[in-house]
């Protein structure tokens, strides 16, 4: 729907579920209408220009637009590059020296690199705004008015985006030029893929873990993508899992740039099974294979639960999505579910040992959370003894023993008690005469030593 229009060099609005192929969409217009270095063209243009500047808000969705771009782009020799933050800036301008075609990255950076004058973005023929909505969400807008600012005004722009929020449509008409409108479904009610199965589970944030355990030996189960509220979550549940058996990886803001890849690129090649993440990180995520998503904690919003279970069923495929709700977030969840028009107004209250989990998910009967037992019992037992074998018996005794005056006595004091007792009396200290007193009764001393002494 999108082609015909967008290779004419019109503007364009372009709306329809997150799964759809909205990446090809702007993709093959802006590849088709760029000059490649070996036109005979290209001696015209401005040398190592950047000709296209594609905005997405996230650095995994700007890293995954620009590897489909290079991959459809390799026959003509277009030059992509990725830019975004967390990492060095000396690649990138590196690159932007030699020369590049096409810039993917996200807004911040963009803007830095724009401020330095090592991104000269005077000569953009195309301009995309890739998931619109989420750049507006996470407090990009004033960066990409910006970012619009340094492109020429006979540019095409072309805006992608899963909702339209108002403020997104203002954007548009300030400054596209008489754009249209492409929708791929009838309403946003539709937001969600038919091929993926939902199901809303009401249970305990204890048994979460199990039956999550439980759901990835399920008949079906392939990668799963869980997303948490919180990064701290996110590591813990990633951390919980793996100790049950299960290759699992966090993915979050916290992360260093470098893990944060290294974790979606073991994801993408099946060496790890389940990716923990938050919003923010999984955001336009398109990973082959995942068959399962779980919302371990319940979305802000309908719009946040539209991207999360976006990222199974895509391209046609099926999926399952499954959403565990707090007793604390029912009222959240039915504003969701009214939002979407959803059959899920009073979700089913589940534990890790129902029989209707077990139906549902194609789980074997007996199946537990875990495939990686704990220490057997006489390992555990075998150890305890070498770690208390270390600590001398004697001290415990003495400490208990000692103690017994308020004050602790070091070994041997009963022995030289007359030594302390004469040096504090030259002292007068009531404090050092009392502790002496009932040192002599516990000792079994007569009251006529001690008027002895004093």
């Amino acid at each position: 729907m999108t082609l015909s229009v967008a290779l004419l060099g019109t503007d364009l609005i372009g709306q329809a579920r997150t799964g759809t192929g909205k990446t090809l969409a702007f993709g093959i217009p802006v590849l088709q209408r760029s000059v490649a270095p070996k036109d005979p063209d290209y001696s015209e243009m401005p040398q190592g220009k950047p000709q296209a500047l594609i905005v997405a808000p996230t650095r995994e969705l700007a890293l995954q637009v620009s590897g489909d771009l290079a991959l459809a782009g390799s026959d003509r020799g277009l030059r992509v590059l990725t830019v975004y933050g967390g990492v060095g800036y000396e690649p990138q301008l590196d690159a932007l020296k030699e020369g590049v075609d096409i810039v993917v990255g996200t807004p911040g950076r963009l803007i830095d690199l724009a401020d330095r004058r090592a991104l000269d973005l005077s000569h953009v023929h195309a301009l995309v705004l890739d998931e619109a909505d989420e750049m507006l969400d996470l407090g990009f807008l004033p960066d990409v008015i910006k970012l619009i600012s340094k492109t020429p005004e006979t540019r095409q722009t072309m805006l992608f985006s899963a909702t339209m929020p108002s403020a997104i449509v203002s954007l548009a008409r300030i400054h596209m030029r008489h754009p249209m409108n492409i929708r791929a479904e009838s309403s946003y009610e539709n937001a969600t893929v038919p091929a993926t199965a939902q199901f809303i589970y009401q249970c305990h944030d204890l048994d979460k873990p199990e039956i999550i355990g439980r759901v990835l030996q399920a008949e079906d189960a392939g990668k799963m993508i869980v997303f948490t509220r919180t990064k701290r979550q996110a590591q813990r549940i990633a951390e919980d899992l793996d100790e049950r058996g299960f290759k699992a990886s966090p993915l979050h803001g916290d992360m260093a740039q470098v893990a944060r890849e290294k974790a979606l690129t073991k994801f993408r090649e099946d060496k790890i099974q389940v990716l923990v993440c938050t919003d923010v990180a999984a955001r336009g995520i398109d990973v082959q294979g995942v068959s399962h998503v779980i919302n371990y904690s319940c979305p802000e919003d309908d719009k946040t639960y539209v991207h999360r279970i976006g990222r199974t069923g895509r391209a046609g495929a099926t999926g399952t999505a499954i959403t565990f709700v707090d007793w604390a977030d029912l009222h959240r969840w039915k504003m969701i579910n009214k939002a979407l028009d959803l059959p899920f107004d009073e979700p089913t209250e589940t534990y890790s040992t129902s029989e209707h989990l077990f139906h549902d998910q194609g789980i074997a009967p007996g199946t537990k959370g875990r495939i990686a037992d704990p220490k057997p019992r006489e390992e555990r037992s075998s150890e305890r003894p070498e770690r208390s074998a270390d600590r001398p018996p004697r001290n415990r005794n003495r400490s208990r023993t000692r103690t017994r005056g308020g004050q602790p006595v070091a070994e041997g004091a009963a022995t030289t008690a007359s030594a302390p007792a004469s040096s504090s009396e030259s002292t007068g200290g009531s404090s050092s005469s009392s502790r002496r007193r009932r040192r002599r009764r516990s000792s079994g001393g007569s009251g006529g030593s001690g008027s002895s002494e004093s």
